[in-house]
């Protein structure tokens, strides 16, 4: 199984460096805290919340997948390119529809194919009847 690296709140970090490192490679979800049982609820995951990733041949964030506990939702597959190719940067990012029926434990991990395999810090969503 491959080392899962995790999300820390960079105001905790130092150095600018390790900030823009762990920043970049983080999975951030963005959705509403609450949704309504059997409609479609958007979940969108976006790599980096300050720090843009680079998008080179040789390292790009390759997939982003999205989990409700032990539960795959969804899975995006990128390629190199996908932001513009080498010398650019920017933030992959999906969107998600799922359509829940219980409160959901969201978690998103995403690969990049020079520094491994990244994961967020649950979110957790209420669903109403």
């Amino acid at each position: 199984m491959p080392k899962i690296n995790r999300y820390v709140d960079i105001d905790t970090v130092e150095r600018e460096a390790k900030k823009d490192y762990i920043d970049r490679h983080s999975p951030f979800i963005h959705c509403d805290a609450t949704a309504k049982a059997g409609e479609k609820f958007p979940v969108t995951v976006k790599m980096g919340n300050e720090y843009t990733h680079p998008d080179d041949p040789d390292h790009f964030i390759e997939s982003i997948r999205l989990f409700d506990g032990e539960t795959l939702l969804g899975e995006a597959t990128f390629t190199a390119g996908m932001l513009g190719g080498e010398g650019h940067k920017g933030h992959a990012e999906v969107t998600f529809n799922v359509v829940p029926s219980k409160k959901m434990k969201l978690v998103a991990q995403a690969y990049c194919t020079k520094h491994g395999l990244w994961e967020n810090e649950p979110v957790v969503v209420d669903v109403a009847e």
